[in-house]
């Protein structure tokens, strides 16, 4: 009973992180059920989007740090997207007013959302980062992750290189969380799986309600193939590295560069 109420806490709390993400779900269902008067979809989910961002803010589920955190992954994933569009990746078929080359602005939020999703949970579940690598060698590790989603068009894919080579930088990692006073160890690199793969189904949910449609998707909606769960875990590496750095930045305490010392509360291993 009580690994049964830590599980639940555990839940509620990871449930709570993910509202931003939720109610982009929800209103991907909603306008494709119901659709609505005046604007395209695109655009109103762009509408819906703002509301949701500004409303969080307002009721100080995300501070101001986190929406800076946030603006950035919109920036990085709207680049993304308007290069993986024009090389024939994906598509967004339908109408608006807010697409910019082919791109509706709202996709840059489903990036944010990840974002908000980690800084949320970063918050509530009071991580830490232990044996944290060098600055000057997560910077370029995230930087070749994220320009191989754009070179492995013109060159050779080396992603399966870049994954290996995060399995040695955070070999000796982890990720310390708390639970209901009780603090529990993760390795880095399998809570990067684990998110990846989650993202990965939430993916295939976005698709089957129109948010974007990959080419053997334009006739009939079909299960995303399971390979993008790579595509997937390198952009969480990439989103957890940055938010990491940032926070290391901030200075409060939550990175510790070779440490392996725990301070606070109970603990037990994962």
């Amino acid at each position: 009973m009580r690994t049964l109420k830590q599980l639940v806490r555990f839940g509620w709390e990871q449930a709570l992180s993910c509202l931003f993400p939720v109610v982009i779900f929800a209103s991907l269902a909603l306008t494709q059920i119901i659709p609505l008067p005046l604007l395209p979809r695109y655009d109103w989910l762009l509408i819906i989007c703002l509301l949701m961002q500004w409303g969080m803010l307002r009721a100080g589920l995300e501070t101001r740090d986190e929406l800076k955190v946030i603006t950035l992954f919109h920036l990085i994933g709207l680049a993304l997207e308007l290069f993986k569009v024009h090389m024939g990746s994906w598509s967004y078929p339908g109408e608006g007013y807010s697409k910019v080359f082919g791109v509706p602005l709202y996709s840059g939020f489903m990036y944010a959302s990840v974002a908000s999703y980690l800084c949320q949970a970063w918050r509530r579940l009071k991580v830490e980062l232990v044996k944290w690598p060098p600055f000057l060698v997560v910077f370029p590790l995230a930087a070749a992750i994220y320009l191989n989603f754009f070179t492995h068009h013109y060159w050779i894919d080396v992603r399966w290189w870049l994954s290996g080579l995060v399995l040695i930088v955070f070999w000796q990692t982890r990720v310390l969380y708390e639970v209901g006073g009780i603090r529990y160890r993760m390795p880095l690199a399998l809570s990067f799986v684990l998110i990846g793969f989650f993202i990965w189904i939430a993916e295939n949910i976005a698709t089957f309600f129109g948010a974007w449609e990959y080419p053997n998707q334009t006739d009939a909606w079909s299960l995303v193939h399971l390979g993008k769960v790579s595509s997937w875990l390198l952009l969480v590496i990439v989103s957890f590295l940055i938010v990491a750095m940032l926070k290391r930045v901030k200075g409060n305490g939550s990175v510790q560069v070779g440490s392996d010392q725990l301070t606070t509360g109970h603990y037990e291993r994962s």
